[in-house]
């Protein structure tokens, strides 16, 4: 074990993952396998994150509404390659208030089939469309590696759900909402995605196209981060989601459907964290800024009054700021490790000295190029200098992240450069687009096709396992994922 109690990074980096969530106060483990219990620390991020997606759908037109947990199994039933899909992750209810049921009821893994049936309901003309609907809620799907916040049986998360007039409409919405997500990514959680198409054997069951938004762990392994489907008429054909267009034929509507969970959480952990901890982007950091007084009888009386009155400041610039004066039994050195796990972007020391001087001292969770160690900071200007500070701070974590990403990511055209980069990284190849070869690659590297890039340049080669020629006219992001 580190010095600060965690695992390194470098040693095992999932020993390293499941121990910061605990010590960090994320979650705590539920009493069912798979499930996870969230703490308050840990769902303030998701709040935060959910507030800021919530008025990026709400802004694009959409309405959430909330359907039911519990669908009646042959909903499943009449889109064949979605039931097939999700039959294995699938928990199902057979018997409830004491008799069995005559139709089991599914605990909802997704919600496209209970959704396309009042769609049907509620769709008749052109007019009525684009239906723009969105929901927030759990969800269950019975994971056999359970591991917090990136696969767990129950997780939570949005799910938008659209009807459309045709595939030009529909393809519209599926690429906003990728858009949506790439930039919740990059912005809020100061995560460099890449965007790109599912290949065929990677698509959500029932989908036509599937998009996606690829991220890079500290370990160098993928982590899907959230997804955009257009699922043609498939849904629509199965639920009866028809309409009667300008010329009163009546038409089957085009359908979409997109997610982003709680998985999110993981992928700012585990693309910031080090070995002393969380490294929480500002935007996402349930405390931006924690004010530590320091001192003892009456010196720390005094600090302690001018702490909270600096927090009165900062709280007053929208800040979210905490000060930590409730905890006398704990030393200083113990608090500034404790808010190091907890990933605060800034930290404020307030002892005696600094009051003398009318400062507090600064320390940022990382040394940046803006500062690299403990410095003053004016009381009177700090609620005036904080924001920027934040920002800058915010800005770093993305560039270090992208960086990283980078640095770990090779154009290769041989096997053995291939096996070689997917071992701790991305690799960016050709491939024949065929299943089975998807198949082979991964039975000897583990490694699959994490997207078709949508900004990757135009070009043809052989594909790096079996030397057929490329199928999707680009190369292909590959690597081991969670």
């Amino acid at each position: 074990m580190s010095r600060e109690g965690v695992t390194p990074q470098s040693e095992d980096f999932s020993a390293w993952y499941n121990e910061v969530v605990i010590k960090a106060e994320l979650v705590d483990r539920g009493p069912v396998r798979g499930t996870m219990v969230i703490r308050p620390y840990g769902y303030r991020m998701w709040e935060l994150i959910q507030a800021d997606l919530d008025g990026r759908i709400k802004e694009a037109g959409h309405q959430n509404a909330c359907f039911p947990l519990l669908i009646p199994e042959s909903y499943l039933k009449r889109e064949a390659e979605h039931v097939e899909g999700f039959s294995p992750e699938l928990a199902v209810v057979t018997i409830a208030g004491g008799k069995e049921l005559e139709e089991p009821l599914i605990i909802r893994p997704t919600s496209e089939t209970v959704i396309g049936e009042y769609m049907a309901r509620w769709i008749d003309s052109h007019r009525d469309l684009p239906l723009l609907l969105n929901q927030w809620a759990n969800v269950v799907r019975w994971e056999m590696r359970p591991r917090v916040f990136l696969r767990t049986t129950e997780f939570f998360w949005q799910e938008g759900h659209t009807a459309h007039v045709d595939e030009a409409d529909a393809m519209r919405e599926t690429m906003w909402a990728l858009g949506a997500y790439a930039g919740l990514a990059r912005e809020f959680g100061a995560i460099p995605v890449v965007e790109g198409e599912k290949t065929a054997s990677e698509r959500f069951a029932g989908a036509v196209r599937t998009y996606t938004i690829e991220a890079m762990m500290r370990d160098g392994r993928a982590l899907q981060s959230g997804t955009s489907h257009y699922l043609g008429t498939n849904f629509a054909k199965a639920f009866e989601i028809q309409y009667q267009d300008e010329a009163g034929r009546l038409t089957h509507a085009h359908t979409t459907s997109w997610g982003l969970s709680t998985r999110l959480v993981g992928a700012v952990i585990m693309t910031h964290g080090d070995d002393k901890g969380l490294v929480l982007p500002p935007r996402v950091a349930p405390y931006q800024v924690v004010i530590v007084p320091i001192g003892r009888g009456e010196q720390g009386e005094r600090t302690g009054v001018a702490a909270r009155e600096l927090g009165a400041s900062l709280k007053a610039a929208g800040i979210r700021v905490h000060v930590d004066d409730n905890r006398p039994q704990l030393s200083p050195g113990f608090k500034f490790n404790d808010w190091e796990m907890r990933g605060v972007p800034i930290r404020l020391e307030l002892g005696p000295r600094d009051l003398e001087a009318d400062v507090a001292t600064l320390a940022r969770r990382l040394p940046t190029a803006a500062g690299q160690g403990k410095e003053p900071i004016p009381l009177a200007r700090a609620a005036e200098l904080l924001p920027a500070l934040l920002d800058d701070f915010q800005a770093f974590l993305y560039k270090r992240a992208e960086a990283f990403r980078d640095e770990h990511t090779a154009v290769v055209d041989t096997w053995d450069d291939f096996a070689a980069q997917v071992a701790g990284g991305w690799a960016v190849a050709f491939h024949c687009g065929r299943p089975e070869c998807e198949d082979d690659i991964k039975a000897d590297t583990v490694a699959t096709p994490r997207c078709i890039p949508s900004d990757g340049p135009a070009e043809t080669g052989a594909c790096v396992r079996c030397d057929r020629p490329s199928a999707y006219g680009k190369r292909l992001v590959f690597g081991r994922s969670y």
